[in-house]
């Protein structure tokens, strides 16, 4: 472990390198963010960072980090638990985005144990933070296990009833680390169904068919094969019933990397970055444009807070939520 650097508070970023399996990862302390991850015989980096912590302050868009306490979006910043009324914080076009402006992103987490290969991280969120009720106490546990495989557990347990839903937000680019676009990329995900959304990304119903739409990722396929412009921010609804199983398939043909997704949850958000724009550089001076990387956020349905009909997102005291991603690489 070290000291990677410091925020504009003052407070010290750390960092810790893990590696097994053929992979190896940077995580940071802000934000539990996987700074950087590197597969054995591909040179670049398979996502998206930042070499300092002030520019992860000033200009991160997530890269790497713990969305929360409610990843996606809650619609007008406002849900009924229990009975009761609760206004959490708008920070996306009147909605509450991954917590709000200060979620489990922004925050500084503590290193509560690592090793060799894995680290587990801890971070506090007091009752009414961001307005969410219930002191919670999250983790995130980053780990490698057999080989090419990266393991990411998150867990909360809550003191009074509220609601949860974390996810990693990594931006992945299996070709060049970012440099360039990952229109090229292919993609399968094993859904059947999606979430339409209105134009601030927020559900409109019920899931609709992916069958006949642009949406139909259910063979491997390029990524911009039916929209040229590769706009994604989707939520894909997955069958399962909460055991790990496979979801999705991320193939880069330009340099034979492929990445499988085994997840536990319900939901995966395909986003696919069409207007990033990033004005310093990011890993090894990598000028990030757009479609520099996509990400695959597994959770629990967007709005969920607000849909009886979707996933339930409430945590209650004594309860233990919990959610395990899988990424597996391969080098082909």
């Amino acid at each position: 472990m070290e000291e990677w650097g410091k925020l504009a508070s003052g407070e010290t970023v750390e960092r810790v390198t893990i590696s097994g399996g053929g992979l190896t990862a940077k995580v940071i302390t802000r934000g539990a963010a996987v700074q950087d991850l590197r597969l054995e015989g591909h040179a670049p980096p398979l996502v998206l960072g930042f070499e300092t912590p002030e520019h992860y302050e000033r200009h991160s868009p997530y890269f790497g980090a713990i969305a929360g306490r409610f990843a996606n979006r809650i619609a007008n910043g406002h849900f009924m638990l229990h009975g009761v009324g609760y206004h959490v914080d708008k920070n996306d076009h009147g909605h509450c985005l991954h917590g709000g402006r200060k979620g489990f992103s922004e925050r500084l987490w503590t290193i509560e144990d690592f090793g060799e290969s894995h680290v587990v991280l801890r971070l506090d969120s007091p009752d009414g933070d961001m307005g969410f009720p219930g002191h919670l106490i999250a983790r995130c546990r980053y780990e490698f296990a057999d080989k090419g495989e990266f393991r990411v557990t998150l867990t909360a347990e809550a003191e009074a009833p509220t609601v949860c839903s974390m996810a990693h937000h990594s931006y992945f680019n299996l070709e060049n680390g970012g440099a360039g676009p990952v229109t090229g990329h292919e993609i399968m995900i094993a859904a059947n169904r999606y979430l339409p959304v209105d134009p601030t990304l927020i559900p409109l119903g019920a899931p609709q068919p992916v069958a006949g739409t642009k949406f139909d990722f259910r063979e491997m396929r390029r990524i911009n094969t039916y929209d040229t412009a590769a706009a994604y921010d989707h939520n894909f609804c997955l069958d399962g019933d909460g055991r790990v199983r496979e979801v999705a398939q991320l193939w880069a043909p330009a340099s034979g990397v492929l990445m499988k997704v085994l997840t536990t949850e319900p939901g995966l958000q395909l986003f696919t970055a069409p207007d990033m724009h990033v004005e310093v550089p990011g890993l090894e001076g990598r000028q990030y444009g757009h479609h520099a990387g996509m990400c695959l956020e597994t959770q629990i349905w967007p709005d969920a807070p607000n849909r009886p009909d979707f996933p339930n997102a409430t945590l209650n005291p004594g309860e233990v939520h919990a959610q395990r991603t899988i990424y597996w690489f391969s080098h082909v």
